[in-house]
């Protein structure tokens, strides 16, 4: 496996596949073309479908200039090679073509040539949970310990700025209210859940402050504000969220709270390689449920968890996530996306305390889970992946205007 750092990604939102992939796509091919006058990009399938809402063509025209330009929109085109295709071309001033390129944002904020995610350095050596498991229990260690054996020496500092980074987005998330950009005039909620969560004590604050900071962030991403991709930026909320609860409830320093994010950042990285993290390609469960998994296990960590009892909470993560569309209404990261999150941050607290409560031992490990989340990607119908083509997004689609 690649370094944990593939997993956490620093930028803007509100899409790690619609907005981080082609804005570095577009970086890429303009450093490549410093003497074009003009640009073209043809964005197709689902790029094109849900790109006005995931803000793809701000991306892309921040990046080449928007005077110099133009998108052109096929969304009733899909490339074989993968859903988020898009080709980018160059023209001198005579208005010859200088250079072209088709590539793939991938999710996560990468791009492929191929539509497969690249060969990286694989610093781990092995790919499984269980492989982990078991090298864990032979060495007397944690996962965390597992992660500073094999990353760099600067993973420890890398991680203190990716919370760093989430710790602000929740914070100005619940400062910012008002409407979210987009068109459905979809108001903030974070800053409200905020207030009345104080009115309330005990566990039903802690339920509530998790709502609103998991809101927080999405809404954050949404706006196209700042955030860290765990691991994408459509469920850049759930591990923020959980991970700011329980340092604000129950005071757990930032030493640890960085060890739980390279558990998590494993976490997230056996779902990688093993089945995907991308929505266009195996729907929401590749995204709100791999980050379920990851604050799950992560947070069990926290309260002391044994590596057996944080790898049944991270296969509890995904296993009530089997089989979630990606269905965005308008293609924006909105409905349901945001309040995905919060539920799904939620969830993760209830599968830590529910892991806890056992003694580790289950019946269906969470490489099994993995690989059923992955088969489940591959058979639900295109429609329902990032495409805003069926499911909530057909349901609540705005009426045409008279």
């Amino acid at each position: 496996m690649e370094s944990i750092k593939e997993i956490f990604k620093i930028g803007k939102g509100p899409s790690s596949s619609h907005t981080m992939g082609p804005r570095y796509a577009a970086q890429i091919f303009k450093d490549k073309n410093p003497e074009a006058s003009r640009f073209e990009v043809t964005l197709f399938g689902s790029l094109a479908s849900t790109g006005k809402g995931h803000l793809t063509d701000v991306a892309i025209l921040e990046t080449l200039g928007a005077d110099r330009c133009d998108i052109i929109w096929r969304g009733d085109v899909v490339l074989p090679q993968h859903p988020n295709g898009l080709t980018f071309k160059a023209f001198n001033y005579e208005g010859h073509q200088m250079d072209s390129w088709t590539t793939f944002s991938i999710g996560g904020g990468d791009i492929s040539d191929t539509g497969l995610r690249a060969p990286r350095e694989k610093i781990y050596p092995h790919t499984t949970m269980l492989d982990i498991l078991n090298w864990c229990k032979d060495n007397g260690t944690s996962f965390w310990e597992y992660v500073e054996r094999y990353e760099d020496k600067d993973i420890n500092d890398f991680l203190a700025e990716v919370w760093r980074v989430m710790k602000e987005a929740v914070e100005r998330g619940i400062d910012n209210e008002g409407v979210l950009p987009g068109g459905l005039c979809l108001t903030r909620k974070a800053a409200s859940f905020f207030i009345k969560g104080k009115g309330h004590q005990g566990s039903m604050q802690r339920r509530a402050m998790t709502f609103a900071y998991a809101l927080a962030v999405a809404e954050e991403n949404a706006s196209g504000g700042t955030i860290v991709t765990a691991p994408t930026c459509g469920s850049c909320g759930v591990v923020p969220a959980v991970f700011y609860l329980n340092q604000k409830s129950y005071g757990f320093s930032d030493k640890k709270i960085i060890r739980a994010l390279a558990t998590a950042g494993l976490i997230g990285n056996i779902i990688k390689t093993n089945a995907s993290i991308s929505g266009a390609e195996v729907g929401c469960q590749g995204e709100i449920g791999s980050a379920c998994c990851m604050a799950a296990g992560a947070s069990t960590q926290l309260f002391g968890g044994t590596p057996m009892q944080i790898e049944y909470a991270a296969a509890m993560g995904m296993e009530h996530f089997l089989g979630l569309t990606c269905d965005p209404v308008c293609g924006l990261v909105q409905i349901p996306c945001i309040e995905r999150n919060a539920f799904a941050a939620t969830r993760a607290v209830d599968a830590n305390v529910y892991a806890l409560m056992t003694d580790g031992n289950h019946r269906v490990g969470f490489d099994s889970v993995i690989a059923v989340m992955k088969q489940t990607g591959k058979d639900i119908p295109s429609l329902y992946k990032e495409t805003a083509a069926g499911g909530l997004a057909i349901q609540m689609a705005p009426a045409p205007a008279k």
